[in-house]
């Protein structure tokens, strides 16, 4: 690709009304101020210049070869942009997401035509600026995101607190400490620094502020009011990705022109997308803008609503590079072509017919679900979830005949059943698996549910110990095909450690057979799967590319205190930005940057408040005569009353110290 044709601007500083400047990254068309181009922002707080800067530059010199003029925008408070910012799509973020589009509307080499695009927080916002409407923003891609901040997020899922809460608390609380560059932000730059490690505060307490879903998570939730959304909408996810279930809900709720495409993939973009195969995601891209913004016809519109990837069965393993499969495609969301099939819940047995009505009660050990691997997977070692036979022998397990015929399964399945807890507070954890005919157990979906939450995330209740409740739980959309020979098995259990934080208390659940069932979705074949236009191969612009100074493996392990029943789950690693190293260089702005963590959960196979979850984070920016260091450690543990957080961040500057935080703090647990 011809990299003469655009020309990249490091920095352009974008006025807010109140005085405030925001940086910006801009690649544009040489030729653009005699002919404008639409433009497309992409609005994050990862710091365009320096870690995001490999990730971004083959995306937006792509779509700049192609006749966009793109902007990464730093968030008030992040990177190079001026301010302190300490949460989440606040008010603030938004309005100077308006204010951006408008300026950049106005520039002489833009159109007047905005797009605006993104991946998990820049999807998020992305949605959110859309039902703003304001009048520039003609369409978005929105990559990785959710609907909904409470219910599909990395907060709460099911009305259990996850423990992602912390993990990326605790690396948000690191990040609104970076300071901004000095070659950009000028001599203001210590002052910026100093003022943002000053209003730092402990993003994951914020959160577990609100364990239920009230007015601070609605703000944000374009799932409040969906017909606010005006302008076209491209919806992408993976299966391997934490946000894949927001794609269908979407794609049901909206009233405008949308797509829907959702990959094998963990939490990345297509293009690199890992479990493979990867795709031409920059060209669908381009076809998607050309289509809104430039008005051209280019067909994409004239293509099925959703089109998913059916996986094939294939072992359980730490990763995959990919995951074989077939595109199916629909036409339209729910689509009236899948069939839901009714299984019963009958002793250990899912049966096309309910059986005798009985009962029985079990109690899970708290370190089931450390084969469950990460709540939301980005392509790394280890994170996929593993063989599940040592969590099938801690939970109560129904499964089906050998299917004597394959079946493909397209959408959520539903789980519906009766239940009695001997505690006020319990958790239901679902477990959808496809059994080998080795024995072999792949975990193809799941589902969590704080029973306190069984009416309602808004207005949780406890419950009344021995009282029976019918209760509904949905689990994770999925692509997948089952073939002849294998078993479905669905697995109960109390608990489901490290993904969610336990139960105050040992529980015992009791479950009723012969009344519950299991709701899949089929989907028939469809010949119309096979003549749909195939994606073309990956492509991207040339990007430059860290340089690795010190390699860095990741590392997953458990350790299992045989004297003390004790499981100590422990991740090491670059955190996946930097490609193995815990040092790289950027040639181009001769900067070398840094970042590890070591993230460790603690349980005792039978007291739930044994449970402590530790992250240690050091992140580094470096240059001649500029050596900047955060170190930050992070620690909850929790009484059957309160959450117990503690934190220790301190800053250097040449290895002087120049800053330094500590927090403890309480929450009290509020039906968690």
């Amino acid at each position: 690709m011809d990299l003469t044709r655009i020309e990249e601007i490091e920095n352009v500083w974008i006025p807010m009304p109140d005085g405030a400047r925001l940086a910006a990254r801009l690649w544009r068309p040489v030729d653009c101020i005699s002919r404008p181009v639409p433009a497309l922002l992409e609005y994050l707080p990862y710091r365009k210049r320096d870690f995001m800067r490999s990730r971004d530059e083959p995306m937006h010199r792509y779509l700049a070869m192609s006749g966009y003029a793109c902007l990464r925008v730093d968030l008030r408070g992040s990177g190079d942009s001026d301010g302190t910012m300490t949460d989440e799509y606040t008010q603030r973020e938004l309005e100077d997401a308006l204010a951006v589009i408008a300026w950049i509307a106005e520039q002489p080499w833009c159109t007047g035509a905005v797009g605006m695009t993104g991946i998990s927080w820049g999807g998020f916002n992305a949605l959110q600026v859309a039902a703003l409407r304001p009048p520039a923003l003609k369409a978005i891609i929105s990559l990785c995101a959710a609907d909904d901040r409470y219910s599909d997020d990395a907060h709460y899922k099911g009305g259990c607190l996850l423990n992602e809460n912390m993990q990326w608390g605790s690396i948000l609380t690191l990040y609104n400490t970076l300071p901004p560059d000095p070659e950009i932000a000028g001599e203001s730059w210590r002052q910026t620094w100093l003022d943002r490690i000053a209003a730092a505060e402990p993003a994951p307490v914020n959160w577990m502020r609100h364990p239920a879903r009230d007015a601070y998570w609605q703000h944000g939730s374009v799932a409040e009011d969906y017909d606010a959304i005006g302008c076209p909408v491209f919806l992408v996810g993976g299966w391997a990705d934490g946000y894949s279930n927001a794609v269908p809900r979407l794609l049901q709720h909206l009233d405008v022109p949308r797509l829907g495409l959702i990959g094998p993939w963990a939490h990345t973009f297509p293009h690199d997308g890992v479990p493979g195969p990867a795709i031409g995601y920059l060209q669908e891209a381009r076809r998607w803008w050309d289509h809104w913004l430039k008005g051209e016809d280019t067909g994409i519109m004239d293509e099925p609503m959703l089109r998913a990837w059916i996986q094939d069965s294939v072992p359980p393993a730490p990763q995959y590079q990919l995951r074989p499969g077939r595109w199916a495609v629909e036409h339209a969301w729910p689509s009236p072509r899948i069939e839901r099939q009714r299984l019963w819940l009958n002793w250990g047995h899912l049966a096309d017919t309910p059986g005798e009505i009985d009962e029985v009660s079990f109690s899970s050990p708290h370190t089931l679900g450390v084969r469950a691997g990460e709540w939301c997977g980005f392509g790394s070692e280890g994170e996929a979830p593993r063989d599940q036979r040592a969590d099938d022998g801690g939970s109560l397990v129904f499964d089906t005949d050998i299917l004597e015929q394959g079946i493909d399964l397209l959408g959520a399945p539903e789980l519906e059943l009766e239940v009695c807890a001997d505690r006020p507070v319990a958790f239901l954890v679902a477990r959808l698996c496809d059994v080998a005919p080795d024995g072999t157990s792949a975990r193809i979906s799941y589902g969590i549910l704080n029973l306190c939450h069984r009416d309602s995330h808004a207005e949780p209740e406890a419950l009344t110990p021995g009282h029976w409740y019918r209760v509904k739980l949905k689990l994770d959309d999925l692509g997948q095909a089952i073939p002849a020979g294998h078993r479905l098995r669905i697995g109960l259990s109390t608990g489901y450690w490290p993904m969610i934080w336990p139960a105050p208390e040992p529980v015992t659940l009791s479950v009723r057979f012969g009344t519950g069932h299991l709701d899949l979705p089929v989907r028939p074949p469809a010949p119309a799967d096979a003549a749909m236009r195939p994606f073309d191969e990956p492509v991207a612009a040339e990007a430059a590319r860290h340089k690795k100074l010190q390699h860095l493996d990741m590392r997953r392990t458990i350790e299992i205190d045989l004297t003390t029943n004790e499981m100590i789950y422990t991740l090491k690693g670059d955190g996946g930005e930097l490609g193995g190293a815990s040092l790289a260089r950027i040639e181009a702005i001769g900067l070398d940057i840094g970042y590890t963590m070591m993230k460790r959960y603690r349980i005792l196979e039978d007291d739930p408040l044994s449970a402590e979850t530790e992250l240690v984070q050091t992140a580094i920016l470096k240059r001649a005569g500029w050596h900047i260091r955060i170190e930050c450690r992070t620690r909850m543990t929790a009484t059957a009353e309160t959450f117990q957080f503690t934190g220790d961040l301190e800053a250097f500057e040449n290895e002087v110290s120049v800053g330094a935080r500590h927090w403890t703090q309480s929450v009290p647990r509020r039906l968690l």
